[in-house]
């Protein structure tokens, strides 16, 4: 960040003064473009669909206890009512008639900016899932036939609005200075390099960097390693000799004017409560004095559906006037993990992967949703505690691909952190879409990459999301239960030690039992002071080396290959440490012949499907 960005920060509080509503505390809502969707596209009964872009201004009280929990908002400039402002970029897509939607809106968290419920629901490749504009731009046009109402709220203040960037405008906590530590992995060998900090630079003098090959490994200073600051918040890295591509860095300093990132958690709270209850003609969703919705669902992948995760164990699910939020939470591909956004110095973009910290905020206690008992740190927590004293719980479908369950610690979302089997409460179903890679692009074809050991497997979730999303609907709607749980489990014999979770005699797939461990550190010193450990499991798999709990897509239920959720790095590019977020697929031999001929286990296509009808 710039300091001229820091002081328009600093000073946003005090720019905005507009009437406060007495009903929400979303002051200001300014639509800046109405326009048909899609090319006015009409979807069966639905018809067609409008998108409507906007900013909109919240202002909050310190002295709310629904906002007390906001990291550094007492330290805040106030406006002259008292309070504290930030601005949100909105977008929505409505039926152009209300009155044909299905009354629920499905609020998007954007991950980083983007908007990807199209790219997993309708099939839209990107840019076109942020633009909503070409008729190919809604793909199958599953949400919009189903006549879901649609929103992004821009929540994330560390990335800039864009035209295809949805962000949150956050002041900072002026002169307010502490420590601040940043990880960097570059996946190639430019030297030096330039890179952005997390927040600003309070004292250059006060910048360290350390090198090492894996997390575990201790901290090195080797001679040629250097740091200097250029900017405020821009850093250059003179990089040594005997490192590779896939090192890890580490860089300290003295930081200075954190941005208040926590407000975003408040910014979707009371922007979809506005769009839902708010009955003035300043609310888009409103006509003739209705609103279009009666009903709720936060949806979020990744770093928005551990923004879901934290936004609900923070209290956020209970608006200020302590009404429910959203009925129905559908994370996906979060895994056991939360953010690193509601800290000084917080850092929401960050996701640290396998060979980097294990222990950050984002992977601390409470992982799963039942209050438990924490034997490590002696805290009594689970993600349901706060709605649970507000009676705010929403019915809860947590999805997440094959990956998390090697990379994400998703096996604690069904044990308590001794490793035992534990169930879900009765508002939580669990699904693991079994085979798949984190995140993958409908379409995608398999291909290889210079830094995984694997062809890259393309599966695509979005087959059964769509039904997943279709029961939870149902569930929040009509109360039809959904189906049971589908993840490995302890009790099921399906969950456990990653050491003998796979098979080792299939050649080409390489398993080294790779996976995130699970610590609890002590972050008041830098570097973190590294204080007890939980138990992380991983799923069975099967003869042919893939899972055996899950929803197993067609490609694993008549297999012509193996798909796994992790892929090592290759030579190179650290070794001996996940790839992130990517799965591999290797294929089955053609004939019995060449099979024995690789000693291969796996039953060759020959055997299997003797004749195209078989497979078929």
């Amino acid at each position: 960040m710039s300091f001229i960005t820091s002081i328009s920060r600093t000073g946003v509080a005090c720019a905005l003064l507009v009437s406060a509503s007495v009903h929400s505390e979303v002051i200001r809502f300014q639509v800046t473009e109405s326009a048909p969707a899609f090319e006015g596209r009409s979807f069966g009964s639905v018809g067609s669909y409008l998108r409507i872009t906007g900013k909109a201004t919240i202002a909050l009280d310190p002295a709310d206890r629904k906002n007390a929990v906001i990291a550094d908002l007492d330290k805040a400039p106030r406006d002259a009512t008292g309070k504290v402002q930030a601005i949100a970029d909105v977008v929505i897509l409505k039926p152009a008639d209300a009155s044909k939607g299905n009354q629920t809106l499905l609020l998007d968290v954007p991950n980083r900016g983007r908007k990807l419920a199209p790219q997993l629901f309708d099939d839209v490749e990107q840019p076109g899932a942020n633009r909503a504009e070409k008729s190919a731009d809604a793909g199958i046009g599953f949400l919009q036939r189903q006549g879901y109402t649609l929103a992004w709220i821009g929540w994330q203040s560390d990335i800039p609005s864009e035209p295809l960037q949805m962000a949150l405008l956050a002041p900072a906590a002026p002169g307010v200075t502490g420590p601040v530590r940043n990880e960097f992995q570059f996946d190639h060998l430019t030297n030096p390099i330039k890179t952005r900090l997390s927040a600003d630079i309070a004292d250059p003098s006060t910048l360290k960097i350390t090198v090492r090959a894996h997390w575990t490994h201790e901290r090195q200073v080797p001679a040629g390693l250097t740091v200097k600051a250029l900017d405020a918040q821009t850093i250059e890295i003179t990089r040594p000799s005997g490192f590779d591509a896939g090192a890890l860095y580490e860089v300290t300093y003295q930081g200075k004017d954190p941005i208040l990132h926590g407000m975003g958690f408040a910014a979707t709270r009371d922007i979809a409560s506005f769009l839902r209850h708010d009955l003035s003609a300043s609310n888009p969703l409103t006509v003739n004095g209705q609103v279009g919705v009666t009903r709720a669902i936060g949806f979020g992948v990744s770093q928005s559906g551990r923004f879901l995760r934290d936004f609900l164990w923070l209290g956020f699910n209970q608006d200020l006037q302590g009404r429910t939020v959203f009925e129905g939470l559908m994370p996906h591909v979060a895994g056991a993990r939360r953010m690193a956004t509601n800290f000084r110095f917080g850092q929401p973009s960050r996701n640290s992967r396998h060979p980097q910290d294990p222990a950050w905020q984002i992977d601390e206690f409470p992982f799963t949703y039942a209050v438990l008992q924490d034997p490590v740190s002696g805290k009594r927590d689970g993600l349901l505690q706060q709605c649970l004293i507000t009676r705010t719980c929403p019915k809860i479908m947590q999805t997440d691909s094959e990956h998390e369950w090697w990379a994400s610690r998703a096996s604690l979302l069904v044990t308590d952190p001794l490793g035992h089997h534990i169930d879900l409460p009765a508002n939580v179903r669990a699904y693991m879409l079994t085979g798949t890679p984190h995140f993958a692009d409908p379409g995608k074809k398999v291909t290889s990459s210079p830094m995984m050991a694997l062809p890259v497997n393309p599966m695509h979730g979005g087959p059964p999301m769509r039904a997943l999303l279709t029961a939870l609907n149902a569930w929040i709607s009509q109360g039809t239960e959904p189906p049971a749980s589908r993840v490995p489990q302890r009790a099921h014999g399906t969950l456990v030690e990653p050491e003998r979770a796979v098979p080792l005699n299939i050649p080409g797939l390489p398993f080294e039992a790779l996976y995130s461990k699970a610590y609890w550190s002590d972050h008041s010193v830098l570097p973190p002071k590294v204080l007890g450990h939980y138990t992380v499991l991983a799923p069975l798999a099967d003869a042919d080396g893939m899972s055996v709990a899950g929803i197993r897509a067609l490609a694993l239920a008549v297999p012509r290959a193996t798909y796994t959720g992790w892929n090592p790095r290759a030579l190179g590019f650290g070794p001996g440490n996940l790839y992130p977020l990517q799965g591999a697929v290797v294929p089955f031999a053609a004939t019995r012949a060449e099979r024995q001929s690789r000693q291969d286990p796996r039953l060759s296509l020959e055997e299997r499907y003797p004749q195209p009808a078989n497979y078929v």
